[in-house]
């Protein structure tokens, strides 16, 4: 879900992964029911136990909010739930982040990455810098940096972000760190650093636990930045299902483990298979691949005739990011790599 296809208006909505509606605009005559492989969302879900009926009648419990934040707080590597706010989707979380910074000067984007991020900061007033370099962001109100990156899977290092949370923290700035694919990650967190203040560190809940549809997002902070955003946020932030759901999910290690291990094959299988296709893998996470490739246009569109949705860039031709597929979606994607045309 990263860059855009850009609209007039800073406000237009950008186009992202997982529009399946578009792609059957696109692709008229492709086979049903379509393979979406366009967004970096694990296709094995998480097995969680039944819903007791009361999650959908009752306001979310307080109690199992709380609980959530504690095994947040235990799982991502935070000092205490007081370190840790939860929302409906990190999605909705950027806005509330964004609007912590009074002063609406320069935001910098290490980019090119998820395009919400200049979005959302330029809806708040800041002047928006997208930037390949990392030292511009130092100058910066409001510094973002997306860690794995989506969708190149760029890592930054540790060393780097926590000198660059201190400059910021000097100057009254902003470093937001989104590890929303940190999950799958052999890199370091900057979450045990959120409380010398600065630093704000985002986690998705969705994306490793191939549940987006849940709508769970986690924002890291010092207790009183987590304050702020929890009195923006509200009452009943997250919803009673997701409460049951991600409050078991947070607390199975062993599943986490196996998961891991499951994720890293899958990819390890999508490589050997873009390969055999003469397709380069410059990059990505063990959730999704990036390629280059001058014949990604091409790629894109011998995909969608086949019912296989993968995701471009307009304004980067030459780029495209292929997520896993599920266990019954391979034979068709094999099937469909083997008919790509050569590069020349």
């Amino acid at each position: 879900m990263a860059g855009p296809e850009i609209g007039d208006e800073i406000g237009d909505p950008i186009q992202h992964g997982g529009n399946l509606s578009r792609a059957r605009a696109l692709f008229r005559h492709a086979p049903e029911p379509w393979v979406d492989l366009s967004t970096g969302i694990s296709p094995h879900s998480y097995p969680h136990s039944p819903l007791p009926d009361n999650v959908f009648t009752r306001l979310p419990d307080v109690a199992s909010a709380e609980r959530l934040k504690i095994l947040a707080a235990a799982s991502y590597g935070v000092p205490s739930a007081a370190h840790v706010a939860a929302g409906p989707g990190t999605q909705i979380l950027l806005p509330i982040v964004a609007d912590l910074i009074a002063r609406k000067g320069q935001a910098a984007v290490l980019s090119p990455t998820y395009a919400e991020h200049a979005r959302v900061a330029r809806l708040a007033g800041f002047e928006v810098m997208e930037t390949a370099d990392l030292d511009p962001l130092a100058e910066a109100d409001l510094a973002v940096i997306v860690n794995p990156n989506n969708p190149t899977g760029r890592i930054v290092p540790h060393a780097d972000l926590l000198a660059l949370a201190a400059i910021m923290r000097a100057k009254g700035g902003l470093l937001v760190v989104d590890e929303a694919f940190m999950d799958v990650s052999e890199a370091s967190s900057v979450i045990d650093a959120v409380d010398a203040g600065g630093l704000v560190v985002l986690r998705s809940f969705g994306k490793f636990y191939g549940m987006a549809g849940l709508r769970l997002g986690f924002v890291m902070s010092h207790p009183e930045t987590i304050a702020r955003i929890e009195n923006r946020l509200g009452p009943w932030a997250v919803s009673g299902p997701a409460l049951q759901v991600a409050n078991e999910a947070l607390g199975d290690v062993r599943w986490q483990q196996a998961m891991r291990l499951r994720l890293k094959a899958d990819a390890a299988r999508l490589d050997a298979l873009l390969r055999a296709a003469g397709i380069p893998v410059m990059g990505g996470t063990s959730l999704f691949r990036f390629i280059r490739d001058p014949r990604a246009q091409a790629i894109f569109r011998h995909l969608g005739e086949h019912g296989i949705l993968v995701r471009r860039f307009e304004e980067r031709p030459d780029d495209l990011r292929i997520g896993l597929p599920g266990d019954s979606d391979w034979p068709r994607l094999e099937g469909a790599m083997k008919t790509i045309e050569p590069a020349n």
